[in-house]
């Protein structure tokens, strides 16, 4: 799957970590910028998909920032991020064309939930003749995944996926019955500059086999190839059911 590029632009060094862990998590390339000059010279360098801006910065507020970048586009995503919680202060940051505003202290399942639909609206400008092999909908196993939603559909069942998750899946089912090496998987899944570990790939599939396997300790679709890594393959009937 086609990976998203964030710019965090954060002058708070912990915070600004701890946004790019968890975007890198959830398998998006990160830039960082740590005041507001910053962020305009990386904006301008890295065309990122989406901005992630903090309000309080040296050099160029979040607000200058925003304002510069929505005179070249008017479509970018930003996201403010920042302590400044008074209603004025969204309403301020929304009329300078932010599309969300998220209050510090904020939790890791409120950020991820935001940026995610922030994703799918990235998704959803991309016109259909421009779509290509790594947003279109694919079978796993019993599952229809949809990579645009971020989402995956089993009859009345849905379950929401990170980018992450989404191409993982998409490279198991495009190398349905191989065995794939933790190498391979990481070459193929993750970001060239990001260097995870074995046990980093494992809690992804550990995670991974809660959300898709009727049964995640006795998994029917990702089995494990011990010393080597991963094969998906899915039941025969499932595989018959597919055929017919």
């Amino acid at each position: 799957m086609s990976t998203l590029k964030v710019l965090v632009a954060e002058d708070d060094q912990l915070i600004r970590e701890g946004l790019v862990d968890i975007l890198r998590q959830e398998g998006y390339h990160t830039v960082e910028a740590a005041d507001g000059k910053d962020a305009l010279l990386q904006y301008e360098a890295s065309t990122p998909d989406f901005i992630c801006l903090d309000i309080m910065m040296p050099a160029l507020s979040g607000y200058d920032v925003c304002k510069a970048i929505r005179q070249k586009d008017a479509q970018v995503p930003i996201i403010f991020i920042s302590a400044k919680s008074e209603e004025i202060d969204k309403v301020l940051g929304l009329e300078l064309g932010a599309d969300d505003f998220i209050v510090k202290p904020f939790g890791v399942k409120e950020v991820v939930a935001r940026i995610r639909a922030v994703t799918r609206r990235c998704f959803a400008r991309i016109p259909a003749n421009e779509a290509n092999e790594s947003v279109t909908p694919f079978e796993f196993g019993p599952w229809q995944v949809f990579p645009k939603q971020l989402r995956a559909a089993h009859g009345e069942t849905q379950i929401e996926l990170s980018m992450r998750e989404v191409s993982l899946l998409n490279y198991f089912s495009a190398n349905e019955g191989c065995v794939l090496s933790r190498d391979a998987i990481f070459t193929a899944c993750w970001d060239e500059s990001f260097f995870p570990s074995s046990r980093t790939l494992d809690q992804h599939i550990v995670k991974l086999r809660k959300k898709v396997e009727t049964d995640p300790k006795n998994p029917t679709l990702i089995h494990t190839v011990h010393g080597i890594g991963y094969r998906y393959e899915p039941p025969s009937d499932e595989a018959s059911d597919k055929k017919g």
